[in-house]
């Protein structure tokens, strides 16, 4: 077990061998304030979907419809690591910082690409992730804030690299590991665990920026004397899982974070009775005590792997001609909901509509939002059941994007992939899987036309507007919206990363890159100047996903694998990219 430390100093001395970092320093690094968070320059990307609603939104409108075509690379930086590159690359006070599989963070000088430094964490030997990603760091005052696979959250001096503190968060005797990037606010680092394959209970935690000390902890599988506790079979909440796989979204009014809650444990439902919170929920935490205040459940006593870890993005919604504190979620199970927030936490419904097919969901209660199932999908211990949407749902874990100007969500989805599970009975053992299954199939539906697509939906209305499809492949592309009236993003196996017309879909440009891209695009500016940038590097279920697409229309499922940094420019004398 890593010594807990809570000071500089006992970081320094105590931890030199079990983390490393190359170093050069930064000379003009201003303090990130928190006002800059709460309000970020135009040009600055300090977070990990830039600003706290979780938009990924830019106003930034240099690149715009009229030139994207003349977008060029004006650099690119390999990073030596192969799978899954999720992170958006985090630009502040001109300087870029990227995180990538195999526990690295990476400070570039964001105009040429240079590296200033590169840390590297020495994980734990016995830390076992399922997902070898990670997505990104936060930024406040001289820090860089990095949540490493071994359930350590790590705080680096962002001019040289070098470990500020760093503090245990959980067992990974236990299985607790994590991949998603913390969320600084009101002082503190938020941060959520992962392993809910493992039997975990998960939880979201808070710690002070400067110290590293435990401000809150709160778990997202309730005890049996708190609220929601009824709500599971007896003892079973210990092992209930409900990891937190990404980051959370925050509301600095009243002072709530929205955070994603994934499913429970064991999968099938038939051996933990009950709707189980806060599984496959959105829950608001007071973020100065870490209390619930509010929660939505997605999918009750849910059997199905639909992770709804995503938080909502936050959005003024028009309704019957009033303005309300909206939330918007498109949520794994296949619906896209839209939900009201308050000041005191409570999340009430507002509708629910299904953005890609499913089998399972037969109603939404218009009052409540509860859904009603066909029992006759629903997985279940011994039995073998097919299902549509797939495990992975109807969008996984890349994040949407929503645009002020054209008041459109946009939403990186799939169609027409199902999963045929065999539910199994399964005994709890600490580090040991706790799934409860005998086999797992991914199918194509039959008849599928296509699989991913980019949806643009009017968030007032709940009609879409435009959907651009690929027909022979998946989408996991987390999604940018710019002021420049285009959509960004990658997704697909043809190594394609792309501009849409936020307006009417079309693609504006496209550039095939070295690998995949499952990264998360960011944009920023520099001396007048607009970038675009997105990591590269297919990987994690993409490749799982790929590999089934493949082979029902039959082509070769390889896609490149490599991680590299790619950051575009427009060139008024650039000819159009090379495909």
């Amino acid at each position: 077990m890593r010594t807990l430390l809570l000071s500089a100093l006992a970081s320094s001395l105590m931890l030199s061998a079990a983390y490393g970092q190359e170093a050069a320093t930064i000379i003009d690094y201003p303090p990130v304030t928190e006002e800059q968070l709460i309000n970020p320059a135009p040009g600055d990307w300090p977070m990990y979907r830039r600003t706290y609603d979780g938009a990924g939104y830019s106003p930034l409108s240099a690149i715009n419809k009229e030139n994207v075509g003349k977008l060029v690379p004006a650099w690119t930086y390999s990073t030596g690591v192969v799978e899954g590159h999720e992170s958006p690359p985090v630009v502040v006070n001109g300087v870029m910082f990227v995180t990538t599989p195999e526990h690295h963070v990476f400070a570039l000088n964001a105009v040429t690409g240079d590296l200033y430094w590169k840390y590297t964490a020495d994980i734990t030997e016995n830390t076992n992730p399922s997902h070898p990603t990670n997505r990104g760091v936060a930024v406040l005052g001289d820090k860089v804030f990095y949540a490493a696979h071994d359930a350590t959250l790590v705080a680096l001096d962002a001019k040289t690299g070098e470990e500020v503190w760093a503090t245990e968060v959980a067992n990974v005797d236990e299985a607790y590991y994590m991949t998603l990037a913390p969320l600084v606010a009101d002082g503190k680092v938020m941060i959520g665990v992962s392993g809910g394959e493992y039997g975990i209970r998960g939880f979201v935690a808070a710690y002070d920026a400067e110290t590293g000390e435990e401000a809150w902890k709160t778990y997202t599988i309730p005890a049996p004397d708190e609220p929601g506790g009824d709500t599971w079979p007896e003892g079973a909440y210990v092992t209930g899982a409900g990891s937190t796989w990404s980051t959370g979204n925050y509301d600095p009014e009243s002072k709530l974070v929205y955070w994603g809650v994934g499913n429970a444990g064991p999968w099938m439902g038939d051996q933990r009775p009950g709707d189980n919170l806060y599984t496959a929920s959105t829950i608001a935490l007071d973020v100065e005590t870490g209390e619930i205040k509010g929660h939505f459940q997605y999918t009750q006593n849910e059997s199905f792997d639909w992770d709804e870890v995503t938080a909502p993005v936050l959005v003024d919604l028009q309704r019957d001609g009033e303005t309300v504190k909206g939330l918007i979620n498109p949520a794994r199970n296949g619906v896209l909901w839209a939900l009201e927030r308050t000041e005191d936490g409570p999340i009430n419904y507002i509708w629910g509509e299904k953005y890609v097919p499913g089998d399972v969901i037969t109603d939404i209660d218009p009052e409540t939002g509860r859904l009603t199932y066909d029992e006759s999908k629903k997985p279940s211990t011994g039995v073998s059941k097919t299902y549509c949407p797939s495990i992975h749902g109807g969008r996984d874990w890349p994040s949407t994007a929503y645009s002020p100007d054209t008041n459109l969500l946009y939403i990186p989805a799939n169609s027409n992939l199902c999963t045929e599970l065999t539910g199994a009975e399964v005994e709890y053992e600490a580090g040991q899987p706790f799934i409860g299954f005998d086999s797992l199939e991914f199918l194509v539906a039959d008849g599928a036309e296509y699989i991913g697509s980019v949806q643009a939906w009017d968030v007032s209305t709940g009609e879409m507007k435009w959907e651009h499809k690929f027909e022979r492949s998946a989408n996991w592309g987390p999604i940018l919206a710019t002021g420049g009236g285009l959509v960004f993003a990658g997704g697909t196996n043809d190594r394609m990363f792309r501009a849409f017309d936020a307006e009417t879909g079309d693609v504006l440009w496209e550039q095939k890159l070295n690998s995949g891209v499952i990264g998360t695009p960011s944009t920023f500016e520099i001396d007048g100047k607009q970038y675009v940038a997105v990591q590269a590097g297919f990987g994690v279920d993409a490749v799982y996903n790929n590999t089934v697409i493949a082979e029902h229309f039959g082509f070769n499922p390889d896609v490149p694998q490599g991680g590299v940094v790619w950051v575009f420019e427009v060139k008024d004398d650039a000819a159009a990219p090379a495909n």
